[in-house]
């Protein structure tokens, strides 16, 4: 399989059409940052001085116990499905990145699918934009507690009403695919794994000013910090149609930049280096249970640590807008399908499957 064999959507059908923007409370997060830098970091540390003291770091949740056994089977060929959320919080530290009230709830406001292709060398990521209208299942939160299934309603919703489990459950129902481990990773968690790297290098190629997320970039080549990489993946107003999924294009951008900092940092980074950025990591993530040890983790990121940025082929779930509301977007089921078909069976995604779909303009944007 070609590592670039699926591009970006082209410019959407609905080009012109501009969403209406949202209160400065409802930013994403860019959690495959995470996935794609602190799990790396881990791995290819090597030294023992990484397991000490980070067990304790690590927050998990039981989600296998919680959903049972009525899901899509584990594939057998050694690939992996990975999903990952980004927690907007509003609790804490967060309150003074993100802006808005403590009111105690937290969103998914960003989320992808990470499939890992059998032997671990290359590996797919499907963006799931927020805004989605979907069919919600009915769920069981971590906590005992059942909540009822809904129709038409925002993706992100499945997170704000029961959390990691009804998360899980909502992606295996829309893509009928097992997701053998759960990530999540929160503001505050992302700004300091980026300062620890000692910034993450991106060229832009236009002026990027938006005052909700504090970002102001001309032109050209920055190396940026952890607040500003903050603003970046959080930007929506700035760029492109001013929506969603131009900020994806953004985040994936920013993702492919990032995996080349970490793996420029390696093994001659000195110990201390190193084992501040697994404490930063693992202070940031909440995992499924699997994945709730530093020995797992370790394990797990092993089988990642040799994918680079080439070998990385990302695309966004094919949608359109909304002709009733341009604030929401519809899943193009067909095309879709096509997409989870492919990861079903451990295939490349077709071309076919992303084309003329909304993208938000704003591709090419920021490169690496």
């Amino acid at each position: 399989m070609s590592a670039e064999s699926t591009p970006i959507p082209g410019e959407p059908g609905g080009k012109g059409r501009r969403r209406k923007p949202r209160s400065k409370g409802r930013k994403g997060l860019l959690v495959t940052a995470w996935v794609a830098a602190g799990i790396v970091v881990l791995g290819g540390t090597g030294a023992g001085y990484v397991y000490f003291k980070l067990n304790g770091n690590i927050k998990s949740v039981d989600i296998d116990q919680v959903l049972g056994s009525a899901r899509p089977a584990k594939a057998d060929n050694g690939s992996e499905n990975i999903l990952v959320l980004g927690s907007d919080t509003r609790s804490g530290s967060n309150r003074e990145l993100g802006g808005g009230t403590d009111d105690g709830s937290a969103r998914s406001d960003t989320a992808m699918i990470i499939h890992v292709y059998e032997g671990h060398k290359k590996a797919a990521v499907v963006s799931l934009p927020r805004d989605t209208l979907i069919d919600r299942p009915e769920c069981t939160d971590t906590d005992g507690k059942e909540h009822d299934a809904a129709t038409d309603v925002m993706f992100n919703s499945a997170y704000t009403t029961g959390g990691a489990a009804c998360a899980v459950k909502t992606v295996e129902t829309m893509t009928d695919i097992r997701m053998d481990h759960y990530l999540e990773v929160d503001f505050s968690g992302f700004e300091k794994l980026v300062d620890e790297l000692g910034g993450v290098t991106v060229t832009t190629t236009r002026d990027i000013k938006d005052t909700d997320s504090h970002l102001d970039l001309k032109a050209g080549t920055h190396e940026l910090t952890g607040a500003q990489a903050l603003g970046l993946v959080r930007t929506r107003h700035g760029v492109g149609d001013g929506s969603d999924l131009g900020r994806i294009q953004l985040q994936q951008a920013f993702i492919k930049a990032l995996v080349k900092q970490v793996r420029s940092v390696g093994v001659l980074a000195s110990p201390k280096k190193l084992y501040d950025l697994a404490d930063t990591a693992t202070k940031a993530v909440t995992t499924d249970s699997d994945l709730g040890s530093v020995n797992s983790l370790v394990s797990f990121a092993s089988g990642l640590k040799g994918i680079s940025p080439s070998d990385m082929t990302m695309v966004t779930l094919p949608v359109r807008y909304d002709p009733a509301n341009p604030n929401r977007v519809l899943v193009q089921e067909a095309k879709a399908r096509q997409i989870w078909t492919a990861l079903e069976h451990d295939r490349p995604i077709p071309r076919s499957a992303t084309a003329d779909t909304a993208t938000g303009q704003a591709k090419g944007v920021v490169t690496s």
